[in-house]
């Protein structure tokens, strides 16, 4: 009896199913007249291919492909890059390199690209300044950054005006860090800039500005949208610490 009335349960379920989802009307005869088989036949056909095209399984399968094979998209741009040998595979097999923590490979795929029409491209650019900054070399980052500002004054990159930012602090050029990081904090696209505006404030004792800056962060992300506060969480949570 229990497994008659949990299996009519699941039937209503799917028909709604079917109603809400636009289904072909076949199925809810299926699913009334065959009972268990009609269930099976459902699900087989029409749910598990859905799970499967679903962004989330998708992000699930690659996660996994990641995890058993990590170097595999490493040796799939190393080969383009070897047999295009264009820039745009070159500056993917680069990023790719930097991801493996391969930085000085990076810088050299990268530089080789930096060639012709893109002999000052500053993506290029921004990416060897990435991998000396990732690479503990600051004052090669920031050179290379002042480099591409010279050569491209009008590009901008809310994430190559961070790294600029985070070059000159590691340097211990603390007062233009400060400057860059003001400057940036209220238009970069997430609260990184913010964060690490108070956190450098608070590090040179000015505890009050520091405050001031995290408690503006947090009063603009409560109105924010849900997807921005969960996408930023981590800073958020630093710049609860903060206040």
């Amino acid at each position: 009896m229990g497994f008659l009335i949990l299996s009519i349960a699941i039937q209503a379920g799917l028909i709604i199913h079917v109603i809400k989802t636009g289904r072909n009307q076949i199925w809810i005869w299926v699913l009334a007249l065959l009972s268990f088989p009609g269930i099976i036949a459902y699900v087989a056909v029409e749910i598990i291919p859905d799970l499967f095209r679903s962004r989330t399984a998708q992000r699930t399968a690659r996660g996994i492909k990641k995890a058993m094979d990590p170097t595999a998209d490493l040796r799939r741009y190393e080969s383009e890059a070897r047999v295009a040998g264009n820039v745009s595979s070159r500056q993917r097999y680069a990023e790719e390199l930097t991801r493996h923590g391969r930085y000085d490979e990076a810088i050299t795929q990268y530089r080789s690209a930096l060639t012709g029409l893109y002999e000052h491209d500053p993506n290029l650019m921004l990416g060897i300044a990435q991998a000396q900054f990732a690479k503990g070399d600051a004052p090669a980052a920031r050179a290379t950054l002042d480099e591409l500002i010279r050569l491209n004054p009008d590009f901008r990159s809310p994430q190559g005006h961070l790294l600029y930012a985070r070059a000159l602090e590691a340097e211990g050029n603390v007062t233009k860090a400060l400057e860059e990081y003001q400057v940036l904090a209220p238009a970069y696209p997430g609260a990184e800039a913010a964060v690490r505006h108070a956190q450098l404030l608070k590090a040179q004792g000015r505890r009050e500005e520091s405050q001031k800056v995290a408690r503006e962060l947090l009063e603009q992300a409560r109105i924010a949208p849900a997807h921005y506060r969960k996408a930023q969480k981590s800073w958020l949570d630093q710049a609860e610490r903060l206040v």
